[in-house]
């Protein structure tokens, strides 16, 4: 009997896992074996500092972000008084994982199959990988952190149907010396139609590697010939290919996380993965430790209701962010002519400030109401084509 079982245990997950596991509940995670997620792996020093993650993990600090228009020109954003700090989730899901088990959560290997429900109790039915058996575990609530497209979302939450949905794609790539294209202190992220229509492509440092890939949401793009023009164009053709990775990315947050009894989401099962950026990190582990918050309420408390915290909280504290970055998707991802006029706006030194104080703290920054105004001019003036795409 667990007081708590969580299905899916990356980031999300295994965050939820440890901090339930750390107020003395029982707890157990199931994930499958061998599960690498595509990911840029870039994690701001808010990440760093709320979740205690020691340097070790960090492969690659960068010091500034490239951003790149359809016509090639490149705008430097200089990350100021810090970096960027770059995980590989080969290595730092298990880190995440090995730390919920030492602080009492029990990891098991398998595919969910299904939750069963006799009475008033409640069981989680997985394949367990060692024997090929189904196995029954009986538990009081449920975390369903499996992912973008949930089996557990599909099954008890309604909605999660409704969510729009972009598919990555990224190759790891055994990481050139630093050359005139490549930085190993820099991240690219490409804005150009003919890599992606309707999203962005990236080259990412990390450290003896590299990840390039890209996003679309649209059916029918070949995402591999897309990833090898973008690595052609990068310099990076004659790069040894390590492993290469696909998955579906959410881009809204599901407007109901839990079923009302006794399972709450978290991580892209419920949606939280930033517009414009695609920033997962962060978010899918602030939802696990908020999913848990929800629970151990829940638990302590026995209303059902109590599960509502974890969107209640979530939303309450970046709803405005994701708002904003939804506006700017829309507003400038829908062609090369908006993507053009996009990274001119990124020549500003106000947009480069207020963007990466929101990105390294995680919450809009109100401290420069003229520098605010001067940028909603300035946006207004490009998507109105009163400024030239190409005037700097």
């Amino acid at each position: 009997m667990y007081d708590v079982i969580v299905i899916g245990a990356g980031p999300s997950g295994a965050t939820a896992a440890e901090d339930l596991a750390r107020s003395g509940f029982r707890v157990a995670m199931i994930d499958r074996d061998g599960r690498i997620k595509p990911c840029g792996g870039a994690i701001p020093p808010r990440l760093i500092s709320d979740f205690d993650i020691p340097d070790a993990q960090l492969i690659a600090k960068v010091k500034t972000a490239r951003m790149i228009s359809p016509t090639g020109r490149a705008v430097d954003i200089p990350i100021e008084n810090g970096f960027v700090g770059m995980v590989d989730r080969k290595d730092f899901d298990p880190f995440l994982r090995a730390r919920a088990v030492t602080a009492g959560a029990k990891s098991l290997t398998g595919t969910f199959r299904k939750i069963h429900r006799d009475g008033d109790k409640t069981f989680v039915v997985y394949r367990d990988k060692l024997t090929g058996n189904d196995v029954s575990l009986q538990t009081r609530l449920i975390i369903g952190a499996d992912g973008a497209r949930s089996n557990v979302a599909k099954a008890e939450v309604p909605g999660c149907e409704k969510i729009n949905y972009v598919i990555a794609y990224h190759e790891i790539i055994e990481a050139p010396a630093a050359n005139g294209t490549y930085d190993p202190l820099r991240c690219d992220v490409i804005y150009d139609g003919a890599i992606s229509p309707d999203f962005y492509g990236w080259v990412f440092p990390h450290g003896a590697s590299c990840s390039v890939g890209m996003g679309t949401g649209i059916d029918g793009v070949d995402l591999k010939k897309a990833t090898a023009d973008l690595r052609a164009a990068a310099g990076l053709s004659d790069c040894k290919t390590l492993r290469r990775e696909g998955a579906p990315i959410p881009l809204r947050p599901m407007d109901k996380w839990d079923n009302g009894r006794d399972v709450v989401l978290a991580g892209d099962a419920a949606g939280v993965v930033a517009p414009s950026s695609g920033e997962g990190i962060y978010y899918a582990m602030t939802g696990g430790r908020l999913a848990a918050t929800a629970a151990s309420a829940c638990l302590k408390s026995g209303r059902a209701k109590d599960l509502q915290l974890a969107r209640k909280l979530f939303m309450a504290e970046h709803k405005n962010v994701f708002k904003v970055l939804g506006a700017m998707q829309n507003a400038y991802y829908r062609s090369d002519d908006r993507r053009e006029r996009f990274v001119s706006l990124c020549h500003d030194v106000d947009v480069q400030r207020l963007t990466f104080e929101a990105y390294m703290n995680k919450k809009l920054v109100a401290a420069r109401p003229m520098a605010h105004l001067k940028i909603g001019v300035k946006n207004l003036a490009h998507l109105t084509g009163i400024v030239s795409a190409t005037r700097i």
